[in-house]
């Protein structure tokens, strides 16, 4: 993938599909550009496309410079070229003058410079009102909205100071080429960001999908019935900023197991853990797990091939589908609150607390304990 500039043709498709929701590194792969490349365009105009530009109705046109060069080499008259045309002798004869004379007019370098010299930057709203751009950046340092500056802003009796919208402060938030609002004051947004997004839903960009799933429908009858042992529903419970840990629930015994993640909720290292548990278990006891959408278990296949245990996954937002995990996740609760760092907790440390769970009489069991039920189904 190389760095040199995108052409008129890419910077349009860069937009296209930055419009349809397309990540800038998924985009760039399938352009074959270098992702810097896009980004800095995308940073450079805030996430928002400049508007096109348009050749004004009263200059002239390509056409128009092509006659009137063929004028010239068949030595017409300026006022004959001009007559022809349909316009005044004088735009004919400024265009001449200062585009090489009769001897050095060319109709398309003469296009190209005019078009150059067209290029004129609007002075916005903003820049030319100081009192209006020191109230909007006070009022977005209190955290107000830019559509709640702008109402506030239509209905002030103080008419005084003129009004705004809402996209021109969102614009001279994230286009700093206009120089109207500091872009630190993007923080006091409700979404901070370094570039506008699009209104489009955000298309897959290949980071921690699941591919080949299995759905909670496709998992065998006995697991549902509870009826046969082995069958496990798992989730993660998390503390105090980054730390979490992994539950493991047998269906037929509830029969629980406490998993460390000390390096954090990466897929690779939830499957390596995972496995790792689950191995030390009978084979008896490895038949499926169940898990609910949590991107964390994206190399399921990688813990299927390592344990012999296919991933169910369960429907989206049915925390139901693994009732026994959920139930079992707020008796946890009592000894790992939400404050909790859970990285300050050994796999030693959490194996005594389930330990300590599996010694718990639960009434669905009839008052017998997980580890009295496992070692009845074991025998």
């Amino acid at each position: 993938m190389t760095r040199t500039p995108l052409s008129e043709a890419e910077v349009e498709e860069v937009w296209r599909r930055w419009r349809s929701g397309q990540a800038v590194k998924v985009l760039a792969r399938e352009m074959r550009r270098n992702p810097s490349t896009v980004r800095d365009l995308l940073k450079r105009c805030g996430g928002v496309r400049p508007a096109p530009r348009r050749r004004g109705a009263l200059r002239l046109s390509p056409v128009e410079r092509e006659q009137i060069s063929r004028g010239l080499a068949a030595d017409e008259s300026l006022r004959g070229i001009a007559r022809g045309l349909g316009r005044a002798p004088s735009t004919v004869s400024r265009e001449v003058a200062g585009n090489g004379g009769r001897l050095g007019y060319r109709a398309v370098a003469a296009d190209q410079a005019a078009w150059s010299r067209a290029v004129r930057p609007k002075p916005t709203k903003l820049s030319q009102n100081p009192r209006l751009a020191a109230v909007v950046t006070e009022r977005l340092a209190q955290r107000w909205s830019p559509q709640q500056i702008a109402g506030w802003l239509r209905r002030n009796p103080q008419r005084s100071m003129g009004s705004v919208s809402h996209e021109t402060i969102y614009r001279a938030l994230f286009i700093q080429a206009r120089g109207d609002l500091r872009h630190e004051l993007t923080r006091y947004l409700r979404k901070p960001r370094s570039t506008r997004r699009p209104r489009a839903a955000r298309l897959p960009d290949g980071r921690g999908q699941r591919r080949g799933v299995l759905t909670i429908s496709e998992r065998p009858a006995e697991a549902a019935d509870r009826a046969v042992p082995g069958h496990w529903e798992g989730d993660l419970l998390c503390g105090h900023g980054p730390s979490c840990i992994a539950t493991l629930v047998e269906r037929s015994t509830r029969f629980l197991l406490l998993v460390a993640l000390p390096d954090g909720k990466r897929a690779d290292l939830v499957a390596a853990a995972l496995a790792a548990k689950m191995v030390t278990l009978p084979a008896a006891l490895r038949r499926t797990l169940t898990w609910d959408q949590g991107f964390e278990m994206a190399e399921h296949a990688r813990f299927t091939v390592d344990t012999g245990v296919p991933v169910y996954f369960c429907d989206p937002n049915s925390p139901w589908q693994r009732g026994s995990n959920e139930n079992t996740n707020g008796l946890v609760r009592q000894y790992l609150p939400r404050a909790a760092d859970l990285r300050h907790y050994t796999q030693h440390d959490l194996d005594a607390i389930a330990d300590e769970l599996n010694g718990r009489p639960r009434q669905t069991l009839g008052f017998r304990t997980p580890s009295e039920a496992l070692d009845e189904v074991l025998r």
